[in-house]
């Protein structure tokens, strides 16, 4: 039976039927793609990044991770902004907001210059563009004036977010590179150049394989490849961090509140980064994003995973009593806490099942080679014995073992002298 649940949300003012978006990408860089995306069901679109700058790709430009014959853990991507034309794509965004009003439609621009971004965002709001993303992050770019160089340069990403900024009053958001040591000060510097928001996070440069008949990495190029972004499931927990602790920083509102432009919404967060499920676009959403973006998933499922993601974000939301996103938006922030500060009172023993047991010992080996040899081996009943006095609570042995909730959250045990308090632990592993 379907579930009916609000997936409506505002963002940066403007309304957005639900917060599945289309990354800027291959996925979105024509009217027919889009248009069929709309189509679907997803709710926006961050249009492929346009530039003056027209790129000339090399071939092949994509590769792909695998792991104990599961593909698709990462992707690789050696793509740069748009190789169509600057007035083609703005033609295909005017006529996208023409034919498909009530859907969201971002222009992701990046120029080299201040004229440049000047005349980039004259150009998107002149096509009727709902928003303007600035690309301060594409890790392939051939010059050293666009891209994640320019994204790590907090004086270049504040002064082309003012050049915007000051160019049109459509709000303008940040896109963040991931390869930087902390994403908080170019995010502050585009804030601090009139920036309402920014989006993270772009692809982490990357060598993904490497091919030993050419040695040389992947994908070969005429026997050459080159470092560029790595994508897909495997950059979700980076991209999860990044998102936090940008939401976190106390300066941003601060920022936000003292701009003589101010949009009045806050900071709003537009979440990236190996989302293919409705699970992922939820754990963003907790984190305090306000949509999501999404391109690896749809390029190995195509559009129609958005149908899958709408119908379990429903199903999540009826279950844990939400009405509507805002329910539940930011809602693991307050419980990301310092290091410093986890409670370290007590240790949690492991708990293992033996009528789940199948007897692998893979929690026994990991315990003895690589934690704290606290895990006894009954050889005869091939089953596992936990020595409580060798045992840290470090759950090695809970994150190997190959059954589901064979091994879970046993006893609570206090250090001695400490003060006892409720204790909260996960009972159930997904």
């Amino acid at each position: 039976m379907a579930v009916k649940k609000d997936l409506s949300i505002k963002y940066l003012g403007v309304d957005c039927e639900n917060p599945f978006f289309l990354s800027s990408s291959p996925v979105g860089g024509c009217y027919d793609m889009v248009a069929k995306c709309f189509e679907t069901g997803w709710g926006g679109v961050f249009f492929k990044t346009v530039g003056i700058f027209v790129a000339d790709e090399c071939s092949p430009r994509f590769d792909q991770t695998n792991k104990e014959g599961l593909p698709w853990i990462g992707f690789k991507n050696m793509e740069q902004i748009s190789d169509k034309p600057t007035e083609k794509n703005f033609e295909y965004i005017y006529k996208l907001k023409k034919d498909y009003p009530d859907k969201v439609v971002v222009a992701s621009i990046m120029g080299s210059s201040d004229k440049e971004w000047r005349d980039l965002a004259k150009m998107a709001d002149q096509a009727g563009a709902d928003l303007i993303e600035g690309n301060f992050s594409c890790p392939q770019m051939t010059s050293h004036d666009m891209g994640s160089d320019v994204g790590t340069n907090v004086e270049l990403v504040e002064a082309y977010s003012k050049a915007v900024s000051e160019t049109t009053n459509i709000p303008f958001i940040a896109k963040m590179t991931p390869n930087c040591k902390n994403m908080e000060e170019p995010a502050r510097a585009a804030i601090k150049g009139g920036a309402a928001a920014v989006s993270a996070i772009n692809t982490i440069k990357s060598i993904t394989n490497v091919d030993f008949e050419n040695n040389t990495g992947m994908p070969v190029v005429n026997g050459k490849s080159s470092i560029s972004g790595y994508s897909g499931a495997a950059v979700k927990p980076v991209a999860l961090r990044f998102c936090a602790q940008v939401m976190q920083d106390p300066e941003m509102n601060k920022i936000l509140k003292a701009n003589k432009k101010d949009f009045g919404y806050g900071h709003e967060m537009s979440g990236i980064g190996g989302i293919e499920t409705w699970r992922d676009a939820a754990e963003f959403l907790s984190v305090g994003c306000r949509n999501v973006q999404v391109t690896t998933a749809i390029m190995q499922y195509g559009y129609r995973i958005v149908e899958d993601m709408i119908s379990g974000m429903r199903h999540f939301m009826d279950e844990k009593g939400y009405n509507k996103l805002d329910d539940f938006i930011g809602c693991v922030l307050p419980n990301l806490i310092p290091a410093e500060e986890l409670n370290r009172d007590f240790k949690v023993f492991p708990k293992f099942d033996n009528k789940k047991c199948v007897g692998c010992g893979r929690c026994y080996i990991s315990c003895y080679d690589a934690a704290h040899q606290a895990i006894d081996w009954d050889e005869k009943k091939r089953r596992p014995i936990l020595l409580e006095d060798d045992c840290v609570g470090c759950h090695l042995c809970l994150n190997v073992c190959p059954v589901q909730d064979c091994i879970t959250t046993g006893e609570i045990k206090w250090k001695k002298g400490r003060k006892k308090v409720k204790v909260a632990t996960k009972k159930k592993y997904d």
